[in-house]
């Protein structure tokens, strides 16, 4: 049976063969858009188009918008990151290239108390590459996941078998009233990165104790991002720093900064500096923000939403980015727009 939670969020369930599930979704004018709606199978099939998945996948599509409150297992992190599992490295590697499946680190990790909660990979054009791309797994400790809290560490894993990265272990936040999972600067956790070659599991796993040991000092760190309150000139700064950091350019940005400072619960409403950078980096990260009132440079509309942030290295590079903005407001004095929007300026080169 599918869980009930896929059901409210909009499965039409046409029939079940085996392990293969049929469902529906929404068409309008243009037949790339797509929007689920809820309800029951539709009464004119013309209207809406047809889609088959295996069972697990369709489970595990709609599980990871609930990602990071219960560990995944294998089955479903193959089904969300398969280059997790590669049976070997890319053909282009070189001989001192040491191949050890990120399966095999996330295993000796799964024996350390480290549960995998989320997992994806980077979408590729080259077809001989699919398979070893770049992927990321999040883990959490397994004590944490017993445990009702705000917040929860966590590390998050980034590897690839083409060459495209070594291996990286960077800080993570997991907010639970958002299931929002947010990147640590590396000014608050320096990232650890570990070559290929002579490459031996139990670095990872020695080096993810580190996150550990600076669990005390994160945890101080949220305390002081949730005292610092911010003015409104603070908040505006922030937002149009933030849009620099995805779009180069404020002009070239499709919302203004009050749609992505506007909180989506009432439990962000409060001004502080905590609240505003988990509103910013949720609504950056998701997209789907419309703004009217935007005007092109030549007096033209904006059309279309905000768009998601989807490539693994974009999301861990507005992540990173994000948190240094947050650090240089909580750090200095109140600052101008003109400050963050430098400040922003730089941060796009990390």
């Amino acid at each position: 049976m599918l869980d009930e939670k896929i059901v409210r969020r909009g499965i039409f369930l046409l029939e079940k063969v085996s392990q293969t599930t049929y469902y529906f979704t929404k068409v309008g004018n243009d037949a790339s858009r797509k929007q689920r709606k809820p309800g029951k199978v539709p009464a004119s099939p013309g209207l809406y188009r047809k889609h088959s998945v295996s069972l697990l996948k369709l489970q595990t599509m709609f599980n990871a918008r609930l990602a990071g409150h219960s560990e995944i297992d294998n089955h479903q992190l193959r089904s969300l990151a398969p280059s997790v599992f590669a049976g070997a490295a890319h053909a282009k590697v070189s001989d001192r290239y040491s191949f050890i499946p990120t399966a095999t680190v996330v295993e000796g990790l799964r024996a350390e108390g480290w549960a995998p909660v989320w997992a994806g990979e980077q979408r590729i054009r080259l077809s001989d590459r699919q398979g070893f791309q770049k992927h990321m797994i999040r883990l959490a400790r397994t004590d944490d996941l017993k445990r009702t809290q705000a917040e929860r560490p966590e590390l998050v894993l980034v590897n690839s078998h083409d060459r495209s990265s070594a291996y990286q272990l960077h800080a993570g936040i997991f907010r639970f009233v958002c299931s929002n999972g947010m990147i640590l600067a590396d000014s608050v956790f320096a990232r650890i990165s570990i070559m290929h070659v002579n490459f031996e599991p139990s670095k990872v796993i020695e080096a993810s104790f580190n996150i550990v040991r600076e669990m005390p000092a994160i945890a101080d760190l949220l305390e002081g991002y949730k005292a610092r309150t911010l003015n409104t000139v603070e908040r505006r700064a922030f937002g149009e720093a933030a849009l620099i950091l995805k779009y180069d350019e404020l002009e070239k940005a499709p919302v203004g900064a009050e749609k992505i400072l506007a909180h989506r619960r009432q439990e962000d409403a409060a001004p502080t500096l905590w609240n505003t950078l988990n509103v910013v980096q949720e609504n950056m990260m998701e997209g789907g923000q419309r703004d009217y009132n935007r005007r092109r440079p030549d007096s033209r509309r904006f059309f279309g939403k905000s768009r998601a942030v989807k490539g693994l290295d974009e999301s861990v590079k507005l992540n990173k980015a994000l948190w240094h903005l947050a650090e240089t407001l909580r750090a200095s004095e109140p600052l101008t727009p003109d400050h963050l929007r430098d400040h922003a300026e730089v941060s796009t080169a990390l």
